[in-house]
């Protein structure tokens, strides 16, 4: 049998990996593409045996770059979340993590070239239509992926990459509360339904029985937990007008507990059929915001920041995640102008991988 090879750069970006391409390397019709992923990825078996996935959701993500045609923007990024056992592929939500290797693998590519000792890479979500400013290290007109920055969750230290956040309130749904509610109570629990880069149903840890603090192992083997968020999660979706999403990674769900190690507020965060080992750049931002929204079920967890820009430290479930908003809170509500994060990105390999080409023969 035959194989379609395809040009490709595998990059770390924060606590997520994945492959990255040029969009204009891959099929054109949704579909195929679609098909193209789960082979590349090896979606269908749980460790991926037969593709360069890692048996879990934050090693089978797919990052595909295009020059922008859109003013003040330099880079299109479109998204994909392949599931690690389903063969389904998702591209409604975006990933913040794999954005930070964007700006990175856009230079690698030739897609943009380097300015100085530092890039600034001006980047358009497909998915969501968010715009971000990703500010690379490089010097001597490479990028560099050494450095001091740590991030939880990530082994070692490496070059810094500063993210900006704009355009993120009601990403998927228009809105910054989507059911119009503050708090909704859903099956008996209460839930603040919130969009900002990723609508996330959240909820106090509390409520379910559970302390907040427990590790993301310990969580998931509670599929009693699983069972009883499973449907508040789906009639979250429903009222937040995003139809049924049973077969859909969004809404996340989120649950919430006082900070332990000094930080703004505790969170576990889940992709949602598992828990994340750290924490979600999109999900944070939401979180944040959860924090800086009056009424919301963060509330009364916490001290609340003062003055804007408001520094939020979220304590996950592998360490700590800062989230710098950017914001206004009136009569009328809460207002993000911006949110900014603090990444790292490392190129782990390039060259091509190979698809069967009875699912794609490389035309079109």
């Amino acid at each position: 049998m035959t194989q379609t090879a395809i040009p490709y750069l595998l990059l770390r970006g924060g606590t997520s990996r994945g492959p990255y391409f040029n969009r204009a390397d891959l099929p054109k019709d949704r579909d195929t593409l679609s098909g193209v992923l789960v082979a590349v990825l090896g979606s269908g078996q749980k460790l991926n045996i037969d593709g360069i996935g890692g048996g879990a959701a934050v090693t089978t993500k797919v990052a595909m770059l295009s020059k922008s045609d859109v003013p003040e923007v330099d880079i299109d990024y479109f998204f994909a979340q392949v599931s690690v056992e389903d063969r389904l592929v998702d591209y409604k939500p975006t990933c913040g993590n794999i954005l930070s290797g964007v700006g990175p693998a856009a230079i690698e590519m030739g897609l943009i070239t380097p300015t100085g000792d530092e890039t600034c890479v001006r980047i358009r979500s497909v998915n969501t239509g968010a715009r971000v400013e990703a500010v690379v290290s490089t010097p001597n007109g490479r990028v560099s992926y050494e450095g001091d920055a740590k991030v939880d969750g990530v082994p070692g230290t490496s070059a810094p990459i500063y993210l900006n956040f704009m355009d993120v309130v009601g990403s998927a749904t228009g809105a910054l509360l989507p059911t119009g509610a503050v708090r909704d109570v859903i099956d008996g629990i209460e839930v603040t339904c919130m969009d900002v880069a990723m609508p996330i149903a959240i909820a106090r840890a509390s409520d379910f029985g559970l302390t907040g603090y427990e590790s993301a192992e310990e969580l998931d083997a509670n599929r009693a937990f699983y069972a009883r968020m499973e449907p508040i999660r789906l009639e979250a979706g429903r009222r937040m007008g995003m139809g049924d999403v049973s077969k859909s990674v969004t809404p996340k769900f989120a649950l919430l507990a006082a900070p332990r190690h000094g930080g703004t507020i505790t969170a576990r965060y889940f992709m949602p059929w598992n828990c994340h080992p750290t924490m979600a750049v999109t999900g944070a931002q939401c979180l944040a915001s959860c924090v800086l929204t009056p009424g919301t079920v963060a509330e009364g967890l916490f001290a609340p920041p003062s003055g804007s820009p408001a520094l939020v430290r979220i304590e996950h479930a592998s360490g700590e995640i800062d989230v710098t908003v950017d914001y206004a809170s009136d009569d009328t509500g809460f207002h993000l102008k911006s949110a900014g994060l603090l990444r790292t990105a490392r190129l782990l390999a390039r060259g091509e991988v190979f698809v069967p080409s009875s699912i794609w023969d490389g035309k079109a």
